[in-house]
């Protein structure tokens, strides 16, 4: 086993994904990438260019051409497009709703986990996203998939639009949630599904705090049973 490990934490949308990968990143001082971020950027991009999700081509164009750079300012995650910072502007309801349709994509899934797995070669490393166990880094140490309740999905992602000034009834987030979840687990490739040597956390009744300490214990336990 390498000496800096690379852990990735899987899971659906709203299900504690991002807020446990930088907690535990920052336990351990490693580097926090978020590959969600990367393909919401191009969604972002290509809806700022008026693209319809129809034109393949040009979605793919753009995400080879496309220059995406992840860094952390003060503990929090900055994302930027060609040299643009949209942290901010790839987490609206618009972006959302379509960025399952741009990932699905074979050839931008290819130029962006190209990428991702230079940046995680090394070890040292939390990847969150929804493929990362499974076709982003296969050979992880550690594998985590998360999952949680619909209803409480949508109120974690109600709290964080609020946040940003958006007002949306639950309802309706649950609604967006379930639809995103079909696209994601029945996408033709990289769909979302559990790796099969992945340990399922349920995160719905579980703090932050506590769904990192699961995993600092399941790492303990690793680095024991290796010595």
């Amino acid at each position: 086993m390498r000496e800096k490990l690379i852990i990735t934490i899987d899971g659906p949308a709203g299900s504690g994904k991002s807020t446990t990968a930088k907690l535990l990143a920052k336990h351990l001082t490693y580097l926090y990438l978020d590959t969600g971020a990367m393909y919401r950027a191009i969604t972002w991009k290509a809806i700022k260019y008026e693209i319809p999700i129809e034109d393949e081509k040009r979605i793919i164009d753009l995400a080879n051409k496309s220059v995406i750079e992840l860094y952390n300012n003060n503990g929090q995650q900055r994302v930027l497009i060609d040299g643009i910072d949209i942290t901010k502007e790839i987490r609206t309801i618009e972006v959302s709703k379509r960025v399952s349709s741009d990932c699905a994509i074979l050839e931008v899934r290819e130029a962006l986990v190209k990428q991702q797995r230079i940046i995680g070669k090394n070890g040292g490393i939390v990847v969150e996203g929804r493929d990362v166990g499974t076709i982003v880094f296969p050979d992880a140490d550690i594998k985590i998939y998360l999952i949680c309740s619909i209803f409480e999905r949508a109120k974690r992602r109600q709290t964080q639009l609020e946040k940003q000034g958006e007002k949306i009834e639950l309802i309706e987030l649950m609604q967006n949630i379930e639809l995103r979840d079909q696209k994601d687990t029945t996408r033709k490739h990289s769909p979302l599904k559990k790796a099969e040597n992945a340990i399922i956390i349920d995160t719905t009744n579980l703090t932050v705090e506590q769904q990192v300490e699961k995993i600092l214990t399941l790492i303990e336990f690793k680095h024991t049973n290796n010595n």
